[in-house]
């Protein structure tokens, strides 16, 4: 059986601008249809693309998504299994964030007595600690980061939180535009805004946000940030970001 790529977007609950990125790159290549030259997939197109799908939800850059699937000793059934037991930890730690959140909500709305402590069940203070190294280990010898550190230290709790409700307002407005295109003067626009929004932190350069940009696909923490607007945000922004950057 065969799909056109708007069937197969249905299917897969991904958008068509997705599916065409993924076959400029070689990542799921179509076929032609010899009549109208449409693009046209197969039943193991299907099976490609979950795997896909898969490793980009557990944090995999396309880049290394496609020398993992092109391997030819990679088998389908195992890799289902690691996909399996990896979800089960998120499972795990994702019902432990609900749970803290709960406790969260009856401190506040029921002032029920709370632990400090709890407040942070599920993030360790290894956890916190080890974000925190990290970030100085990458970026703790640029001018940014000592520039970042400077600005947070000097805010006060009501300018962050003016801060936070800007970038969740750029978030949620670039979630409306995932099926536009990335060039596209709306998109562009907003992508904008979102360059100038850093500049609450860091002075930001085109390298640096070219930088940001493969780690909005790269790095799990902000595949997880984004998708909660919408699953396809992380490669959204990623593409925008690059195509902003590519026009600078």
């Amino acid at each position: 059986m065969s799909y056109s790529i708007k069937q197969l977007a249905k299917i897969a609950k991904v958008s068509v601008r997705t599916l065409h990125y993924y076959d400029v790159v070689g990542l799921l290549t179509s076929n032609r249809n010899n009549k109208n030259q449409y693009r046209v997939y197969e039943e193991t197109d299907l099976l490609k693309l979950q795997q896909i799908l898969f490793f980009k939800e557990l944090g995999f850059a396309l880049k290394d998504i496609k020398i993992i699937i092109e391997n030819p000793n990679f088998n389908i059934e195992a890799a289902l299994n690691e996909h399996k037991k990896i979800i089960l930890l998120k499972q795990r730690r994702l019902l432990g964030l609900i749970q803290t959140i709960d406790k969260t909500i009856n401190k506040i709305t029921n002032k029920k007595y709370m632990k400090d402590e709890e407040l942070y069940d599920s993030f360790t203070k290894e956890e916190m600690n080890k974000l925190a190294h990290e970030a100085k280990e990458r970026w703790g010898h640029t001018d940014a980061f000592k520039e970042s550190e400077k600005k947070m230290r000097s805010m006060s709790k009501e300018q962050m939180d003016v801060i936070k409700i800007e970038g969740d307002n750029i978030l949620r407005k670039a979630a409306t535009l995932v099926d536009k295109d990335v060039h596209s003067n709306e998109v562009q626009n907003l992508i904008a805004e979102h360059y100038k929004h850093l500049s609450n932190f860091y002075t930001p350069t085109p390298e640096m946000y070219r930088g940001l940009a493969e780690m909005y696909i790269g790095d799990t923490r902000f595949k997880i940030h984004f998708e909660k607007y919408h699953p396809e945000l992380p490669q959204f922004m990623h593409d925008a970001m690059i195509a902003f950057v590519d026009n600078k």
